[in-house]
C-alpha cells in the first residue's frame, strides 16, 4: 500500500498509513490506524472500527454512536460544588476470528468549577492474549502521563503500550507487533475529545481495529 487513505464518517476521521512491504503470504503489510471521535453525551458512548479487507487494506471506518455501558456512569454536582466527569476509553486490536488480541484502555476523572479544572487524572490498563502452552502476545512496555492535575486550564492526557508476539503463528517472534497510543483532551466546561493510534508491523486479513469513547 503506498496510498493515503482519509475517511470522514459521523464526525470520526480515520487515516490509515502503509509503513511497510513484505512479499510473504502468511500476513499483510504493517500499517498505522488513526481514529479521532467526537466524546458523546454524557450516557452515550461513540465508538470506531478498521478492518484488514482481502486485498490487505484497510477498509473504510465504520463509526457508530449507542449508549455507555454501565460501568462508564458519569457523576453530576450542584451548580455551587465542582462537577465531577468520567471518560472511558477503548483501543483494541482484534484477530480474523474477532479474539482481542491487545488493548489499551483509559479512564480519565476530572472537576470543573469557575472555568477551571482543580483535579484531574487518567489511569492506563492493558490486556493481551496468551496462548495455552505459555506463548502468544505480550506487554513489552507501557507509559502514561498527564500535563496538569491540579488547577488547570486544560488537560491533555496520554497512553502508549507495545506489545509482541510469539506463538503458534509466528515462533521467532520477529513477525507481529502491536503500538497503540491514546490521547485524551479534558476541558474546564465538561468537554473532552479523545484520539488513537495503532501501529502494527505485520496484519493479517480479517484482523480489525476498535476503539471508541463514552
Amino acid at each position: 500500500m503506498s496510498a493515503i487513505s482519509l475517511v470522514a464518517l459521523l464526525g470520526g476521521t480515520t487515516v490509515a498509513v502503509a509503513q511497510e512491504s513484505d512479499p510473504a503470504p502468511k500476513s499483510c503489510d504493517g500499517v498505522r490506524l488513526t481514529g479521532e471521535l467526537p466524546v458523546p453525551e454524557p450516557g452515550q458512548a461513540v465508538s470506531g472500527r478498521i478492518t484488514i479487507g482481502a486485498d490487505c487494506k484497510p477498509e473504510p471506518a465504520s463509526v457508530q454512536h449507542g449508549p455507555a455501558s454501565a460501568a462508564s456512569a458519569r457523576s453530576s454536582g450542584t451548580a455551587t460544588a465542582a462537577t465531577g466527569h468520567q471518560l472511558r476509553g477503548w483501543n483494541e486490536m482484534y484477530d480474523c476470528c474477532n479474539i482481542r488480541m491487545t488493548g489499551l484502555y483509559t479512564t480519565s476523572s476530572w472537576e470543573t468549577a469557575d472555568g477551571r479544572i482543580p483535579t484531574a487524572g487518567t489511569t492506563a490498563t492493558q490486556e493481551w492474549n496468551r496462548e495455552p502452552w505459555d506463548a502468544g502476545w505480550s506487554l513489552a512496555s507501557q507509559t502514561a502521563k498527564d500535563d496538569c492535575v491540579t488547577d488547570c486550564a486544560a488537560v491533555n492526557s496520554e497512553a502508549h503500550a507495545d506489545f509482541t508476539y510469539q506463538g503458534v503463528f509466528d515462533p521467532t517472534g520477529d513477525w507481529y507487533a502491536n503500538t497503540h497510543h491514546s490521547y485524551v483532551a479534558l476541558a474546564a466546561d465538561g468537554t473532552a475529545s479523545c484520539r488513537f493510534d495503532v501501529e502494527l508491523r505485520h496484519t493479517f486479513v480479517g484482523w480489525n481495529w476498535q476503539y471508541g469513547c463514552e
